[in-house]
């Protein structure tokens, strides 16, 4: 299919009757030379095996190994596991409406150059830097993260001195070729994946009684204190809150999930192998985190001192990952240390994970002319003028030198939870113009590479729910007795900066809303349909890869 093709084959074939323009010649709009094509110099390198992990890697961090102590600690284990299913369906709809546009132009960066196609070049131009400020952002959460990891075990080195080491690895992997850092990133998703199955297990060894103390707890949490705990106010008002605030930690535990459209512009046979870790990261990480959090919300009680939430008992260090805490109360030694380290190097692969996708959006939105022309500099297929910029927004990791690493991790991931609602707000949108457009031009869901289920009314759902919790996730903030600058400034800086970048941009640049009839939709897509001929489709080494080929039920179920 070539980006020259007006689809009469398609429509007839549909039944579809193509509208305004379609009866004519082809506009010159939707021709493939009349567009930007430029996709800037970055090598496919990325197999299929590197963006199944790289969707682990972004996602499976701090967020659950330490994260979910926080939302445990809040709502209780059953509104913990109400909010990560409820959320994970969010992130759903959001990744399958990116994995469309994806698909069907796999360009580097991605987000930011539709949002400019379909939407506004405000939007593509806002788009770009807030995407490249969430991903950035979460390059200190890591670090702070592992600082609390190091705590758990007694040393006087500075903590100036772990971050320095924890930054300065982030930086050189980000340096080099990007083949490396996919092959890092498949051996670090490796140990978080086998990790947390086998942490998964253990909870329920332990909640079943198998832990050396022989203690079977059951679900004796769920019953006292409860499964749902209160928040501000007593009775059904208080369980509510409670249930409503952890939403955004739900979203900072989910964040990164996207990576593997992310990278679609680094991936070899993109078309092939973004849909299948689509279909398959969901199913992997909703299981994961779910299943992870309710097993562990039976082995550690809500009010537990130790989880990260409860700062004012005193609690330091990794102690307040709630997996260690379910280790120590069993009365197994030694593997609270080895989970540590496990949890370590996972936030070292989430760090690396933020680190590598910020710079790839912001080099993209430098190639659509919404960055400093200086930032398209690269070499050996690394941006390096991104690399650079994105370890000065890195730096304030340093914060944790002054203040406590619990308090430098609280607000950051704050602000990088709502910076991730903004944007699955802003990709559900541009999806709904992308799908209106391609009905508008007579382009039938048939041609689509892939075509995600329920759409577009999983696209109006995210925008519903990403953008109710965006504007609400700080409503205790502006309760009487509540309001303090800690407690309101990280839920809702972002969205003021959303907008001035928006309008800002809009007012100087003098843009508009695209129209429809004017919608680019085959810019690159010729080169893509060229370059998917060349890729060779992979055979299968055993009987597990024959399971895994495309087509194959296994495929479509993952």
């Amino acid at each position: 299919m070539s980006a020259s093709s007006s689809y009469p084959e398609d429509t007839e074939a549909g039944g579809l009757e193509p509208p305004g323009p379609q009866h004519h010649e082809q506009p010159p709009y939707l021709k493939s030379g009349n567009a930007r094509t430029e996709t800037g110099t970055l090598q496919r390198r990325l197999k299929s095996r590197h963006i199944q992990f790289l969707a682990l890697s972004g996602a499976i961090g701090t967020g659950l190994f330490v994260g979910t102590g926080q939302v445990l600690s809040l709502a209780g284990p059953l509104s913990a596991v109400l909010a990560y299913l409820i959320t994970g369906f969010n992130l759903y709809a959001v990744i399958n409406s990116m994995g469309e546009m994806a698909t069907w132009l796999p360009l580097p960066g991605a987000v930011p150059v539709y949002a400019s196609r379909f939407v506004d070049e405000a939007l593509g131009f806002t788009l770009g830097w807030n995407y490249w400020y969430q991903f950035a952002i979460g390059v200190p959460i890591e670090i702070s993260a592992a600082a609390l990891v190091i705590d758990y075990w007694p040393n006087n080195v500075s903590s100036a001195v772990w971050i320095t080491v924890l930054y300065v690895t982030i930086f050189a992997i980000n340096s080099l070729p990007v083949r490396v850092y996919g092959e890092l990133e498949f051996f670090l998703g490796s140990i978080k994946l086998i990790t947390i199955i086998g942490l998964m297990f253990l909870m329920l060894i332990i909640t079943l009684g198998g832990a050396p103390r022989h203690d079977r707890i059951g679900f004796r949490y769920w019953q006292n204190p409860g499964p749902i705990n209160q928040y501000l106010e007593d009775g059904s008002l208080g369980r509510f809150l409670a249930f409503w605030k952890v939403f955004i930690q739900a979203t900072f535990s989910y964040g990164g999930s996207e990576m593997v459209v992310v990278v679609a512009g680094e991936t070899e046979n993109p078309r092939r192998n973004v849909p299948k870790a689509v279909r398959r990261v969901f199913w992997r990480i909703a299981i994961f985190y779910v299943g992870s959090v309710f097993l562990v919300g039976l082995c550690v009680s809500s009010q537990d001192p130790r989880l990260l939430n409860a700062i004012h008992e005193g609690a330091a260090g990794v102690g307040a990952s709630p997996f260690v805490i379910a280790i120590e109360n069993g009365g197994i030694l030694v593997l609270p240390s080895i989970i540590n380290a496990v949890v370590l190097t996972s936030a070292l692969s989430a760090g690396n994970s933020f680190f590598y996708a910020s710079t790839r959006i912001l080099y993209a939105t430098a190639l659509d002319g919404k960055a400093p022309r200086f930032l398209q500099f690269e070499k050996f297929g690394v941006p390096y003028a991104c690399v650079i910029v994105t370890a000065a927004l890195s730096l304030l990791v340093y914060l944790n030198v002054s203040s406590s690493s619990v308090e430098v991790f609280f607000w950051i991931s704050n602000l990088s939870s709502v910076s991730t609602l903004i944007v699955w707000t802003s990709i559900a949108f541009t999806y709904v113009r992308f799908h209106h457009g391609l009905e508008y031009h007579g382009i039938p869901r048939s041609a689509l590479p892939f075509k995600s289920p329920f759409q577009p009314f999983l696209a109006y759902f995210a925008i519903i729910f990403s953008s109710t919790v965006a504007f609400f996730n700080g409503f205790d903030a502006l309760l009487p007795g509540h309001f303090s600058a800690k407690s309101f400034i990280p839920p809702y800086i972002d969205i003021p900066i959303f907008a001035c970048l928006f309008l800002g941009y809009k007012f100087i640049k003098k843009t508009k809303m695209v129209k429809i009839e004017e919608m680019d939709l085959l810019s690159g897509k010729e080169e893509a349909d060229q370059l998917e001929s060349t890729w060779e489709e992979p055979t299968p080494r055993n009987f597990l890869g024959m399971l895994y080929l495309p087509g194959s039920k296994l495929d479509d179920c993952f």
